[in-house]
């Protein structure tokens, strides 16, 4: 094969497994989480960015609708209802190509459009009309960042020095946390359960071969007529929950807390209750970069990049490419070698190079007993030259949205 790579690295993993740790925290926020519904909407911004510049113009043009902030509003709620007081305020920013040649392209129009279609899809309760505001505050971009899609090549030049980090496979306690975040969000579950809102988040923390679950999801006003009916419903879901968990092996025992603010006695003061099934409606405010990682969680004892995938251009911006790589190809390497507990991959670009050129790609692997680095080394470097190869087409998966970023 052959490709731009000059630097991969095929090393020993000195660590322990993570499932060695005696304490393991793992995070996951849902699909009405503030945090989420940002990362989720500037990135339906990008795909829409994307496809639109490949229809006027055959290419992606530049752009990074990664600087995004959803403002909470004003509701009023009490048991049985509730009205909306102010709406919530949707900020995108940062920057995009309005005009190339002679042609302009709507990009404000593109932007809340996209943002809206999101929220049909996702948020049963929020009317991206009346819930929402939408403020612009994009720009065109620098005359360098922008020239980098002028310059010619088979691949765009990174508009970044960045690094990014993946791994692969999941923990016990890692798939419990997102299963039970995607069980809770799933169209079966709303169906049964419709009094239970979009804005899950899911915390956990693992002692030894204990797993202490933590989950708040608030109860729709409009379903709920009294204090009693919540924590009614509220133990009727709880027992659900136990249930879902019970098909989950590894653990000795799993313990559920379920909106762990309540308190009997106290009326809407003690309850978990929402309008619209998101607390940006009064209470939380969301940003771009805040919520989960590429992976789709939050894991503290894992190696976390610091860059925000969510809105950035797929061809250029290695703050994207790069993050989702990472985990791609740690996948590759765990599921086409034979005798790997856990494998990391870390990328690192260099601003103005190729992106099929990092300065390093390196694959730190935890082995089973018995198994050498020499015996995997010459496979795994093929795999990430087999990416690399590939990351034209890689590039273009994620300008259409087939790799989620949160």
């Amino acid at each position: 094969m052959c490709c731009g790579l000059k630097m991969i690295v095929i090393e020993t993993y000195k660590g322990k497994s993570i499932t060695e740790h005696r304490v393991e925290i793992v995070e996951r926020k849902g699909i009405g989480h503030p945090d989420y519904m940002c990362d989720s909407m500037m990135d339906a911004i990008s795909v829409a960015l994307s496809k639109e510049y490949i229809k006027q113009f055959g290419t992606i043009l530049h752009h990074n609708i990664d600087k995004g902030l959803l403002a909470a509003g004003r509701v009023k709620k009490y048991f049985g209802g509730g009205r909306v007081l102010k709406p919530m305020e949707l900020t995108i920013g940062d920057r995009a190509t309005f005009r190339a040649g002679n042609k302009e392209i709507p990009v404000a129009d593109i932007a809340v459009s996209a943002a809206k279609k999101w929220l049909k899809g996702n948020l049963r309760f929020v009317d991206p009309e009346r819930h929402l505001k939408y403020r612009i505050v994009l720009a065109p971009g620098s005359e360098e960042l922008t020239d980098i899609f002028l310059r010619k090549g088979r691949v765009r030049p990174a508009n970044d020095t960045s690094a990014a980090v993946g791994y692969y496979p999941l923990s016990p306690t890692e798939k419990t946390v997102l299963e039970l975040e995607q069980f809770l969000n799933s169209k079966k579950f709303k169906q049964k359960y419709p009094e239970t809102g979009e804005d899950i988040k899911v915390m956990g923390l693992r002692r030894e071969n204990v797993l202490d679950l933590t989950v708040a999801m608030p109860l729709l006003a409009d379903y709920i007529k009294s204090e009693n009916d919540y924590f009614e419903r509220k133990q009727a879901i709880h027992d659900v929950m136990e249930s879902f968990l019970e098909r989950f092996e590894g653990f000795k025992k799993r313990n559920v807390h379920f909106n762990t603010l309540d308190k009997k006695g106290r009326g809407l003061g003690g309850v978990y209750l929402s309008l619209l099934g998101t607390s940006a409606e009064d209470a939380d405010s969301g940003q771009v970069g805040r919520g989960n990682r590429v992976n789709g969680l939050i894991s503290l004892n894992r190696p976390l990049g610091t860059e925000a995938a969510a809105g950035k251009n797929p061809v250029s911006h290695v703050g994207k490419i790069y993050n989702v790589l990472a985990h791609k190809i740690a996948k590759e390497i765990y599921e086409k070698i034979e005798g790997i507990k856990e494998v990391y991959v870390l990328l690192l670009s260099r601003i103005g190079t190729p992106i099929d050129e990092p300065q390093v790609a390196t694959a730190q692997v935890l082995l089973e007993r018995g198994r050498r680095i020499g015996e995997i080394a010459k496979t795994a470097e093929e795999i990430f030259e087999r990416e690399f190869l590939g990351i034209n087409k890689f590039c273009m998966e994620l300008s259409r949205g087939k790799y989620p970023v949160c």
